[in-house]
């Protein structure tokens, strides 16, 4: 939902909101109102985004670690130092 134009049109009539609450001077009431939505919507935005930057970050292990399992069943004949490397690669996500 958050990529939907109607999102983003919403988050830019809080704004305005926000602005005109300021500029016509309205009661101090009003204007926390509107401070408070757009801390709100900000806070929700940023747990949008870090969600999503987690869910990156372990996309990009698993497929670390599929790699250098690939590379360790293919490089049979690699150095047994090489071999070890790339299986402690592929357990550093079990260990933490």
């Amino acid at each position: 939902m958050t990529c939907s134009p109607a999102f983003y049109g919403l988050c830019l009539l809080l704004v305005g909101f926000f602005v005109a609450s300021h500029v016509a001077g309205l009661s101090f009431s009003q204007q926390m109102l509107a401070g408070d939505l757009m801390s709100c919507v900000t806070l929700l935005l940023l747990a949008l985004l870090k969600n999503s930057e987690r869910r990156a970050e372990r996309a990009i292990q698993r497929k670390l670690d599929a790699i250098a399992a690939a590379l360790l069943e293919q490089n049979e004949g690699a150095s047994r130092k090489a071999r070890k490397d790339l299986r402690e690669a592929v357990r550093m996500e079990e260990d933490l």
